[in-house]
């Protein structure tokens, strides 16, 4: 037989009389009329097809059937306190814990000068990152794995908002053996014909290098792919080839050019633009846009000597 579902209110109704073992002084205390209270665990008995309370003369007792059902009762009501409880503290500002994806040419070079001033900002907000490569990142966004994901332009996948946050150059790293390395300054021809170190083509980063590489004439050696950017790093202090870097990187990990140089190169203007970018019916799309904010508002703080913030945004896509 099919039950009719009993409703939080009829629950309600039926632990306040089992607990005061009188339907007058729990109506009282639920502020409804006592006629009100007795139908509606008149109807809960029906939904339930069993009689819950016996009531004499001498007062109102529980069923067999009440007492097995009334510890259930009290759990639920239990966990429905603390379901509000939790949405009232979600609704005063943000909360949880939220997956975020970086690339790895950018996320340990970038969050240690974001996240800790947006924990600060958003003590309740917890992020879980993890990295991988661009086109990784977008297809677990769209799929759910992640709920927002820092990456390089352009995006490829539909459904998303991307909100571009700064522009960060790439500049061109050598030897201090290197023929070029006693120029601060190099034109695009100078570049032709050399051997250029890059990181694994699966990375956005990779993709990018080998365009600039056919736009100046030199070639990507393919024998040779690193897979981080401390790889690449050491691969031209062994003068395996020159490479170009992200300037987060260089700002984090070149502090003296000993074994290295960083030269520019004049004429081609080499840069990445990174974004953030979530899905578009996420319900924290609000929280996230005020996170690009946020980001864009450090970036111009903390490391504009370095990147360019983009501080008016293009229509999200």
């Amino acid at each position: 037989m099919d039950l009719i579902r009993p409703t939080i209110r009829q629950v309600q109704y039926f632990v306040a009389v089992a607990d005061e073992l009188s339907f007058r002084r729990a109506a009282d205390n639920l502020g409804v009329s006592q006629p009100t209270l007795s139908h509606q665990i008149l109807a809960l008995e029906e939904s339930f097809g069993i009689q819950l309370f016996e009531r004499s003369r001498a007062g109102t007792t529980l069923t067999v059937c009440a007492r097995e059902l009334l510890p259930g009762s009290r759990r639920l009501l239990e966990e429905l306190r603390g379901l509000c409880d939790k949405a009232e503290s979600i609704s005063r500002g943000p909360a949880g814990t939220y997956r975020l994806g970086v690339t790895p040419t950018l996320g340990p070079y970038l969050l240690p000068h974001i996240l800790p001033p947006i924990h600060q900002r958003y003590a309740a907000l917890k992020l879980y990152v993890r990295e991988d490569a661009p086109r990784n990142l977008e297809a677990g966004l769209a799929a759910g794995d992640y709920d927002l994901i820092l990456t390089p332009l352009p995006v490829d996948q539909a459904n998303l908002n991307v909100v571009p946050l700064f522009r960060e150059p790439v500049q061109l790293v050598l030897s201090s053996e290197h023929r070029l390395a006693n120029k601060k300054r190099i034109g695009r021809k100078e570049l032709a014909g050399e051997s250029v170190l890059t990181i694994e083509e699966h990375h956005h980063f990779h993709r990018q290098i080998q365009e600039l590489c056919d736009r100046l004439g030199a070639h990507v050696l393919r024998d040779y792919e690193g897979t981080s950017l401390d790889t690449l790093r050491q691969m031209v202090v062994m003068g395996m080839g020159i490479a170009f870097l992200p300037a987060l990187y260089i700002r984090s990990e070149i502090h003296d050019q000993h074994e290295l140089r960083v030269v520019t190169v004049y004429g081609e203007e080499i840069h990445r633009i990174h974004a953030l970018a979530w899905r578009n019916t996420s319900p924290a799309r609000q929280l996230f846009q005020e996170m690009a904010g946020e980001i864009r508002s450090l970036v111009k703080r903390d490391l504009s000597d370095v990147v360019k913030p983009i501080l008016k945004t293009p229509s999200a896509t």
